[in-house]
């Protein structure tokens, strides 16, 4: 404090004011605003003022530091995940693609599948209509053999029974009687 009062009555002896012949003149407006000013700047340093303000601006620079560093952080740690996001998505959708390959591929499969069993299907119900349309053939011809047979016989009889004889008839018998003998023998 010493040495602002000093430095104080230094500057003022040096003024313009005691210049002219005047000692410490408190009617001099330049004179007191010079004293209040260093008077002011006396106080401010010795409240240490300056110290605080710089220690304020410190913290704030530290605070800024931390919020920027903690800034760089997030962001590091955002562009990690976005990372692993752009991974999980390009593995997904390589999922997706080999899921619909695969679909296809099943479907594929399935439609010649499913082609061989209506084309075995196919064959057999034709086989089975085959057969049927041959039992039936072979029932038909068989009904007409019968259906001939029936009446060649009934021609026969009538035939038989127009043109035989008693005579004829015996003569028939005892033949028939004779081949039966001899294949009994």
């Amino acid at each position: 404090m010493r040495n602002i009062l000093s430095l104080a009555m230094t500057f003022g002896a040096a003024s313009p004011a005691l210049a002219a012949g005047g000692g410490m003149n408190l009617g001099n407006t330049d004179f007191v605003v010079i004293l209040a000013f260093i008077l002011f700047v006396a106080i401010l340093l010795a409240a240490k003022v300056p110290g605080l303000i710089g220690q304020q601006l410190d913290n704030r620079a530290e605070g800024i530091q931390k919020d920027l560093d903690e800034a760089r952080a997030l962001r590091d740690e955002a562009q990690t995940i976005l990372a692993s996001y752009e991974r999980k998505q390009k593995e997904v959708q390589e999922q997706a693609s080999r899921i619909v390959t695969s679909a296809r591929e099943d479907a594929a499969a399935a439609a010649e599948q499913a082609k061989a069993d209506l084309e075995t299907s196919i064959a057999r119900r034709l086989a089975a209509a085959e057969e049927q349309i041959a039992a039936a053939e072979a029932s038909a011809v068989k009904e007409v053999r019968d259906q001939a047979i029936t009446v060649a016989i009934g021609a026969a009889d009538q035939v038989i029974a127009k043109q035989m004889t008693a005579a004829s008839a015996n003569k028939l018998i005892d033949a028939a009687i004779a081949e039966v003998g001899d294949k009994l023998h």
